[in-house]
């Protein structure tokens, strides 16, 4: 089991700069994946590809780009453009978004959002594989009359969906390579998630998902006060009816009861529950809760914990 951070640099006089400074500080650590979000903000793919290019051999992803105001002639340009540039390190990440953001964000309709991933992902798949798509879906339409792969992409991308909930789990494991839980606990994911998208998958005759868990915590000995940051931080998500719904299956009542915070031998002992609930891979965000010392003690561990 590999572990990575997500990386958040937003409060930084240059956000560029110093990602790729907290990424080559990961890789000191012996982290061997970082991660990077998508909102209104930076673009991931881009900003993947950058820091693929500054610390080689470090592992790349987007956790997650929306599927709502995206079209995957133009994700899969970047995808493959990120790839190309990391020499195949770089991971793509997509998501079905939120109904709040897509409607005041984009002003579209948030509506038959599983058919949209569906669709999505199947011309993409086309796309990234062989440079060429010829799609007609009731959602999509995706055709190439100019070729579109990119010299040095010719492996492909790897798909990975922020999936959760029983449908788009179903999707995820007939097209994608994995899926992307956050604030899924041990619980939600042993008993719920990777029994479905593994079944997904074998009905499908795909290979054995990637589970790549992603956990909000931190080492730290101030850990009430940590924790109480820690539900101000995540409470959105409490808005959100896919994520209520898994942090009540992993037994929670608020985002933060899922968080992992704790002295080094407890986020250590969390990290081997989800390992053992199916994580193949665990890439820890939050971690600059707690400040600069905690952040650094927190990629001390998990560099130790990494294979």
């Amino acid at each position: 089991m590999t572990v990575g951070v997500a990386l958040n640099a937003t409060d930084a006089g240059n956000q560029i700069d110093e990602t790729v400074r907290l990424a080559a500080e990961a890789a000191a650590a012996g982290l061997r994946s970082a991660w990077f979000g998508q909102t209104f903000g930076a673009d991931s793919p881009q900003l993947a590809a950058l820091v693929g290019r500054e610390v080689p051999g470090l592992q790349v992803g987007t956790s997650a780009i929306p599927v709502f105001g995206r079209h995957p002639l133009l994700v899969s340009s970047q995808a493959q453009t990120a790839q190309a540039a990391t020499h195949g390190r770089y991971h793509l990440g997509l998501a079905l978004g939120t109904k709040l953001l897509t409607e005041a964000g984009f002003g579209m309709p948030y509506t038959r959002p599983i058919a949209r991933l569906r669709e999505f992902l199947t011309a993409l798949r086309q796309l990234t594989e062989t440079g060429a798509a010829d799609f007609h879906g009731e959602l999509l339409t995706a055709t190439t009359p100019l070729p579109a792969r990119v010299p040095g992409a010719e492996a492909g991308v790897p798909l990975l969906v922020a999936a959760m909930g029983p449908q788009a789990l179903r999707v995820s494991g007939e097209l994608a390579d994995g899926i992307l839980p956050y604030l899924a606990g041990p619980r939600a994911l042993a008993e719920h998630i990777v029994p479905a998208v593994t079944a997904a998958a074998e009905a499908a005759g795909r290979p054995a998902p990637r589970i790549v868990a992603l956990v909000h915590g931190v080492v730290t000995d101030d850990v009430d006060a940590v924790r109480a940051k820690a539900t101000e931080q995540l409470a959105f998500y409490e808005r959100i009816p896919s994520y209520a719904r898994v942090i009540e299956l992993s037994g929670g009542k608020r985002a933060a009861d899922v968080a992992v915070i704790g002295d080094e031998r407890t986020v250590a002992a969390e990290v081997r529950r989800y390992r053992d609930a199916g994580a193949t891979e665990v890439v820890f965000g939050g971690t600059e809760l707690a400040g600069e010392a905690d952040r650094r003690r927190t990629w001390q561990l998990l560099g130790d914990l990494a294979d």
